[in-house]
């Protein structure tokens, strides 16, 4: 499980998370809604160990993200990390993108690697792309394939950090429905999203953040039907 503990992280005098704290069980989709630049984003960095923490503690499977002696690149064999700007590799092909790091990382055969590689590919519905140069691929294709890539290290987790914002309107439903395939295959999933439709109907738990912290937290009939928070309804009166 993933254990966060009140986590404080600043920007020079910008504090952007003000004592967090949750946990995430194995098998659990946890979605994160919340205006921009409410700490969501910097939260899953915190996690891959990408930013650093100024205080509290992130635990994962027991290990402390932040402790000087973890050994941060094997943690992040077991945290994949999906941003919204795609960054595959451009002069790679589909099937050598999501090769690569099984290969030079895990150190796999060429063979090996491939043949995970194409079963990820698979997985994503890219089949027909394993010769094909990102720039021949749509925006909702590249994300797949970014989401491939991060499968195929075989992580134990993963973090998805908006990717389907910069998607136009009609590519978004088809990088969703790969994240409702990884729901349903029982991957544990922190997932920072403005579809909230989407975080009606996946998420185990949906979380609201407001200006760094943890505003309120609970199943979707309840932070998305009726929340509590005056805050959360303003929120959501916007974005429904």
């Amino acid at each position: 499980m993933i254990e966060i503990e009140d986590v404080h992280k600043s920007y020079g005098k910008l504090e952007v998370l003000k004592g967090v704290s949750m946990s995430v069980q194995r098998g659990e989709v946890v979605v994160l809604i919340g205006a921009s630049g409410s700490g969501k984003s910097t939260l899953l960095q915190c996690i891959n160990g990408l930013e650093s923490i100024e205080s509290g503690r992130i635990l994962v499977d027991g290990t402390d993200v932040h402790a000087p002696s973890t050994d941060i690149n094997e943690l992040r064999r077991r945290i994949g990390i999906v941003f919204q700007s795609f960054n595959v590799f451009p002069h790679y092909t589909v099937l050598e993108n999501v090769a690569l790091a099984p290969r030079i990382v895990l150190g796999l055969t060429r063979q090996q690697a491939r043949e995970r590689a194409r079963d990820h590919i698979a997985k994503v519905g890219l089949s027909e792309k394993l010769d094909v140069f990102p720039s021949k691929l749509s925006g909702g294709q590249q994300q797949r394939l970014a989401i491939a890539r991060a499968l195929a290290m075989n992580p134990d987790y993963m973090l998805c950090d908006e990717i389907t914002s910069a998607l136009d309107p009609e590519l978004v439903n088809e990088v969703l429905d790969t994240l409702r395939m990884l729901s349903r295959d029982g991957m544990t999933m922190i997932v920072v999203t403005h579809e909230i439709p989407f975080a009606r109907e996946v998420a185990d738990r949906v979380v609201f953040f407001d200006s760094g912290t943890v505003c309120e937290s609970g199943p979707p009939d309840e932070v998305i039907g009726n929340p509590r928070n005056e805050r959360t309804r303003q929120f959501l009166g916007k974005m429904l």
